[in-house]
């Protein structure tokens, strides 16, 4: 969502308006005067997610110094409650967007019991802006379903100068284990629970027992399950940690298969960046990344599955002619989804909204 937030921003730089963003703080965060962070703590269940509490004051006095004509919330909490606080008093046009498929979390973590008070609450939160804007169709009908209005569909898009078959490197090739032209089985995302990052180690367990060292394994990412992961994958997996930048490029390029567990996104931009980097995707056949990862651009599995997602991945490593040709038909759905088409249809809705 960062990495969506920077693009936001310089796109509507880009078209000629301004851009405040109020934020958690970060230690490692580079100084940006555009930014204003307020203090926050780590989130006991998930100490890599902060948490800030929502500070109308602060957000009241950062409307009336700046004086915007738009307030975009694109949290449920913290930061972004304290900001609808303010946009509402101060009379400012608000809009929210979802981020976080709720449903699939509560579900997956046993919380279903919290479903009666955390969708009342969603829906007031979101229905008190003139617009909430979702990444995808499925997210929209599952806010819709809940009673959520004026639900807009926020696609995402790929930048194709930072994600493209050219950053393929036999030098990183080496580095994630597949040197000898093995096929490399690649994951990139959070290492959690809730990613269904249990379903891919117990699959590429499966792998390993049928096919040995003939398949190679990489995962890019950290978070709270990679000790768990570690100790759960085959022998010789590689473990590449959090990659940015040219690295992470390079590392998507060097794979050949990218096996994506999860079904509680509400997007998957990870999966689009595989696309565009010319990986065959190994998805599940429920949940948002449906959408654009269909059974002609991707091979679908049974979505918790783990025989169901082996079988998947050793059919694209059996079949390379089956593997290119889905690696084309991804790369020609990512090359389509252009980040200039998204932000043009977002600018449009915030000035839809403004004439409201």
């Amino acid at each position: 969502m960062a990495r969506t937030l920077e693009r936001l921003t310089q796109a509507i730089e880009a078209r000629g308006g301004a851009v405040r963003v109020v934020t958690v703080d970060d230690p490692e965060a580079v100084a940006d005067s555009r930014i204003e962070r307020w203090p926050s703590v780590p989130f006991w269940a998930y100490p890599q997610l902060r948490m800030a509490a929502p500070s109308r004051q602060r957000a009241l006095d950062l409307i009336d110094g700046w004086k915007p004509t738009l307030v975009h919330i694109v949290t449920e909490f913290g930061v972004g409650l304290g900001g609808l606080f303010a946009a509402l008093e101060s009379r400012v046009p608000v809009v929210s967007s979802y981020h976080t498929n709720f449903q699939a979390y509560l579900e997956f973590y046993g919380l279903q019991a919290l479903a009666p008070v955390a969708w009342p609450y969603f829906r007031w939160l979101h229905n008190s802006g003139l617009r909430t804007f979702v990444p995808t169709g499925f997210a929209a009908r599952e806010l819709e379903a809940h009673g959520v209005r004026n639900v807009r569909v926020w696609s995402r898009g790929v930048d194709p100068s930072r994600f493209a078959p050219a950053f393929r490197s036999q030098e990183v090739r080496q580095r994630l284990g597949a040197a000898d032209g093995r096929p490399l089985v690649l994951y990139v995302g959070r290492l959690a629970g809730e990613k269904g990052i249990d379903v891919l180690m117990d699959a590429l367990q499966i792998v390993r027992a049928q096919r040995g060292d003939s398949v190679a394994f990489a995962i890019v990412g950290d978070g709270p399950a990679e000790a768990g992961c570690r100790a759960r994958a085959p022998e010789g997996t590689v473990f590449a940690g959090k990659l940015t930048g040219r690295e992470l490029s390079e590392a998507y390029a060097s794979g050949d298969i990218f096996a994506f567990p999860s079904i509680t996104e509400t997007f998957g931009n990870v999966v689009l960046e595989a696309m565009a980097s010319g990986l065959a995707v190994v998805a599940p056949d429920v949940g948002a990344t449906t959408e654009y990862a269909t059974p002609a651009t991707a091979r679908q599995f049974r979505a918790g599955n783990a025989q169901s997602l082996a079988d998947a991945i050793l059919g694209l490593v059996d079949h390379p002619v089956v593997r290119s040709g889905l690696q084309q038909a991804g790369l020609a759905t990512a090359r389509a989804r252009t980040w200039d088409a998204v932000w043009d249809t977002l600018v449009r809705d915030y000035h839809e909204v403004l004439a409201e």
